[in-house]
């Protein structure tokens, strides 16, 4: 690992406003990393990684790390859809070891990648799900039991809200990675409880929305 990247993770954090432990920086970056070699073989981002520009961190370590508040001491469990190169979900995790993970991504080569950057960053209760997200509809062990459902870069139609409207617990919530900076794409029964601007590009938002009351 290059010496100057969990420097460079650090600085880009502090600049958010956001922190991390030494220990949970080293982890970041060995992720990062691990997903640069593989970034070589597979395309798993379209961010070059060999030397990770501020863009690249702020996108892929950053971001997931400030969504990290809105994950609460009892929630449980977080399904991250299409999960791709595993941002936001394992720097999620990384931050919030305690959840259960969920991450499904229906191209074979990318949940390899995934389940070989779990192994080695040793994280426990990760399950990954080399399939459509679609087809969790029809898992009755999921249907409204989860926390926790995030994702980015998922067109959010008719069919992803269906799959959302049957995990979501009751009261579970929804980060929406680079969702409009207006208020609009929430479909009934959800609404907008928070929303953050995410790292320094401009249409680049977290929303956090939940069932309406």
């Amino acid at each position: 690992m290059s010496r100057r990247l969990p420097e460079h993770i650090d600085e880009r954090l502090r600049l958010a406003g956001a922190s991390a432990s030494p220990e949970e920086v080293a982890k970041l970056a060995a992720y990062l990393e691990r997903l640069g070699v593989w970034n070589r073989r597979i395309n798993l981002t379209a961010f070059k990684l060999d030397d990770p520009s501020d863009d690249a961190i702020d996108r892929l370590i950053v971001e997931p790390v400030l969504a990290s508040r809105y994950i609460r001491p009892d929630d449980q469990t977080l399904l991250d859809l299409g999960s791709g190169g595993g941002s936001p979900a394992i720097p999620l995790k990384l931050m919030r070891p305690w959840v259960r993970l969920t991450m499904v991504e229906s191209r074979a080569r990318k949940a390899a990648f995934l389940r070989e950057a779990v192994r080695t960053s040793g994280l426990m209760d990760v399950t990954v799900e080399n399939e459509r997200y679609e087809q969790l509809i029809d898992q009755t062990e999921l249907r409204g039991r989860l926390d926790l459902i995030c994702f980015r870069a998922v067109r959010a139609d008719e069919e992803l809200w269906q799959v959302i409207r049957a995990c979501l617990a009751p009261a579970g919530r929804i980060l929406w990675f680079g969702a409009p900076a207006e208020a609009l794409g929430l479909p009934s029964p959800f609404v907008e409880l928070a929303r953050q601007r995410l790292g320094t590009a401009e249409a680049s938002w977290l929303v956090v929305a939940g069932r309406q009351a």
